[in-house]
């Protein structure tokens, strides 16, 4: 797709309105605060192509799950993030013309998402079909001061006439879902009231009983001074209106302040809501829209100062790097351990809005680094949370003890409809594992383990125990019928990824008992006690363990991605056909399983993972091999492959994995962006820089980095927490620089060489180029 998007560091800017792009821009501008989102809908109506957007954190719908062909086992519903009522609103008639940027001419148009501040702004000028002209400035935000707080300032000004300006300001709960699977709708009405000072509207789900009210106040300027108005109220089903009529001359500005407040049943009691939606309301509307914006400013640089990462050389990657980190700091903020984030975010209906194992793959290490160790530690309480409902999973598919996590989920239960997936890819239990081991190895919060993480991890244990079987053909374990992380392969016995994840979790809850027997005697007998775990239960584990099955080639020295995965013809992408790609719009299903092409990292995620356990010989093999049959048709691919071609020294790899994982839904390189955002592989775009670029890990309790500088950049700086300690690591060319931001005192490893970093305190690595 044709960029048209302006380069800028702090911003996304569209310099001029074209309605083939509208919807693509919809998401890209998307704002939130992890309570709520908004896509890029225009306040005045828009009767061309859009994407009513507005959603609400943790308010969900079943939608029955709609596939040609039952199966037992199949979840009954799909779970969607529901499109909510729309609060942005605001219709303009013109001496009776309604301004309709489909039906008028615009000109001068620019819309901008300020990442630096948390606002998106919008002015033109539009002429509408009787010749009048008009200026139109609008700026919102949500606020991340205020969770519950929508703002709007609108400003209209005549340009060419005198006349009366109509502004009718609404909320509208008669929405529904792009993505409903048989054209519901999914909301009722509860009650509303169209008010001079306030109005508000209820509604309620169909199915689960969830309430939401939104409660609306506005004011109207004129040049400056408050006007007094009484409005002509409006209510209809599902709908409540103010309107009011403002004279106004050529030049004359008419500004109008929308205030919103968006409550739930979430947080509030059902005869709460409206009390609560109008208190929340009030203290907004008093505080005013400036101190709104400033409260808003100042806690945006708060975020930044923790997430920050500073590209010189390279404008495009600088704004790349920056509107993922934005993306992911407005979609979870980690307060509520109800919530988690879904691979959208609240920037589109795909995927429902559901949590998937790219939290706990992806999105974990970015939390980890750029926030107190409570946010990550919140992920991983809600798995822990749904640690029933993973055990239920597991019974409903005929599994008589242990814990299969959802590969898709807003309660814990799974709710994904394609068999290969919520059937076999299986793998996804590997993650929520491996998860709680990076937690503890990056924060060194032990006491997560006999708190919640043990439970976990052996319920985890005992379903990879019953799941694999033992061949006597091959005298080992196997796990027959399952699907990796490379969704173009169903239904493959030893995924090689999927055995190894197994078997590292049966040691890894090992080791996790050894450390609670030894440092927590009493807790750790407690927990023996409520798991029942027996002996003999150990004993299986360690067999399994000493004899699990991988597929491997002697010849090519790699790990087989599955069993007869060398049966099939080996062909690079290079050598398709351009109009073969991307496969999954251009090739029948059937041909794509026949064939050796990759979606996304399977084998290399688990050296990804696991890389301590494999030599640079290793994995220089794998990636060789693997990343020529990659297609990387999944957003969460390309990120992995920059991690490892780094650890290689594969730098123009490194770069061109890590631009195609930056830019993804700014250039829209997979032509799906108008569905919404790839919020979980932004976690992988930051992965890509700290992790990859500077060579992050920790190993012993330190902070290791290895950093070298892409060709095209002259520097780089990423801010990391590490154990109390915020770090910024600034790599030039000759030197890398830390410098600790807090008095918390961090060890750190740079190359080969040991350091502490005091409390206030910068070390500096110099050397004639760190380049590799």
């Amino acid at each position: 797709m044709k960029q048209y998007l302006k380069i800028n560091e702090w911003s996304i800017i569209e310099e001029s309105f074209d309605p083939s792009t509208h919807e693509i821009s919809e998401s890209i501008f998307s704002i939130g605060n992890g309570f709520m989102g908004q896509r890029a809908n225009f306040e005045e109506k828009y009767s061309g192509s859009s994407l009513q957007g507005s959603y609400m954190a943790g308010v969900y719908y079943p939608d029955k799950t709609r596939v040609g062909w039952w199966k037992n086992g199949y979840p009954e519903y799909f779970a969607k993030v529901l499109n909510s009522t729309n609060w942005i609103g605001i219709n303009v008639f013109l001496d009776g013309l309604e301004l309709d940027l489909a039906k008028c001419k615009v000109r001068d148009f620019v819309r901008e998402l300020n990442m630096k501040e948390g606002t998106l702004s919008r002015r033109f000028i539009a002429e509408l079909e009787d010749g009048k002209q008009l200026q139109v400035n609008a700026l919102r935000f949500v606020s991340m001061a205020r969770h519950e707080i929508g703002a709007i300032r609108y400003a209209i000004t005549p340009l060419n006439f005198s006349g009366t300006i109509r502004l009718v300001p609404y909320l509208d709960g008669d929405v529904q879902n792009k993505d409903s699977n048989y054209d519901e709708k999914f909301w009722l009405e509860v009650e509303k009231a169209a008010g001079a000072e306030q109005s508000y509207l209820t509604l309620k789900t169909k199915k689960l009983d969830f309430h939401v009210t939104s409660v609306m106040a506005f004011e109207v300027f004129k040049d400056g001074s408050k006007l007094q108005l009484t409005p002509a109220l409006e209510e209809r089903d599902k709908f409540v209106s103010s309107e009011v009529a403002v004279e106004a001359l050529a030049g004359e500005q008419i500004t109008l302040y929308k205030y919103v407040a968006n409550v739930t049943s979430r947080n509030y009691g059902l005869g709460q809501l409206v009390e609560a939606g109008a208190k929340s309301l009030g203290a907004a509307k008093a505080a005013g829209f400036d101190a709104l914006l400033r409260e808003q400013v100042d806690t945006w640089a708060a975020k930044w100062s923790e997430s920050d990462i500073i590209i010189e050389g390279d404008e495009s990657a600088q704004q790349a790097i920056r509107f993922n980190i934005f993306q992911l700091n407005q979609t979870y903020t980690g307060e509520d351990d109800r919530l988690n984030i879904g691979p959208k975010g609240f920037t589109g209906e795909k995927y429902g809005g559901s949590t998937y194992w790219d939290t706990e793959a992806y999105c974990l290490p970015f939390y980890l680094s750029t926030a107190d160790s409570s946010i990550a530690r919140n992920l991983l309480i809600y798995r822990y949370k749904h640690l029933e409902k993973a055990k239920e999973n597991a019974r409903k598919l005929g599994f008589t003890k242990g814990a299969l996590y959802p590969m898709v989920t807003m309660n814990g239960e799974e709710c994904h409809n394609e068999w290969e997936i919520t059937f076999e890819e299986i793998h996804r239990n590997g993650a929520i594992a491996y998860a709680i081991y990076n937690y503890v190895n990056y924060t060194g919060d032990k006491s997560y383990l006999g708190q919640y993480g043990l439970e976990v991890l052996v319920e985890i244990s005992r379903f990879w125990e019953e799941r694999v079987n033992f061949s006597k053909d091959k005298g080992k374990y196997v796990m027959l019928g399952v699907t990796g992380p490379n969704e173009y392969e169903n239904n493959v016995n030893n995924n090689w990824y999927t055995n190894r994840i197994a078997v590292w979790t049966l040691e890894y809850t090992q080791e996790v008992m050894r450390y609670l027997e030894e440092h927590e005697q009493d807790r750790y007998a407690e927990l023996i006690g409520k798991l029942e775990l027996k002996d003999e239960e150990i004993a299986k584990w360690n067999e399994i363990i000493d004899n699990m099955y991988y597929p491997y080639d002697e010849e090519r020295g790699v790990f087989l991605q599955q069993d007869g995965f060398l049966d099939k013809e080996i062909i690079p992408v290079k050598d398709l056909k351009p109009e073969d790609l991307p496969l999954n719009q251009n090739w029948s299903w059937d041909r794509i399983l026949r064939s050796c092409f990759i979606k996304q990292a399977d084998v290399l995620q688990g050296i990804y993972f696991l890389g301590d356990q494999f030599d640079l010989e290793t994995k220089k093999r794998n990636f060789d091999f693997y990343e020529p049959l990659t297609v990387h048709e999944s957003s969460l691919s390309p990120c992995l492959h920059a991690i490892i071609a780094c650890e290689l020294g594969y730098q123009e790899k490194a770069y061109e994995m890590y631009l195609r994982t930056a830019r993804l839904d700014l250039d829209n390189y997979n032509n799906d962006t108008e569905d919404g955002l790839h919020i979980t592989s932004m976690a992988g775009t930051w992965m890509s820089v700290v992790q990859g670029f500077g060579g992050l890990k920790v190993r012993d309790g330190a902070l290791q980095l290895h950093p070298f500088i892409p060709s095209h950049w002259t520097s780089f700086s990423f801010k990391v927490m590490f154990r109390g300690a915020r770090l910024n690591v600034s790599v030039t060319e000759d030197s890398i620089t830390v410098t600790n931001e807090t008095e918390t005192p961090a060890a750190i490893v740079i190359y080969d060489r040991s350091y502490t970093v005091n409390g206030l305190g910068e070390i500096q690595y110099a050397r004639s180029s760190v380049k590799i």
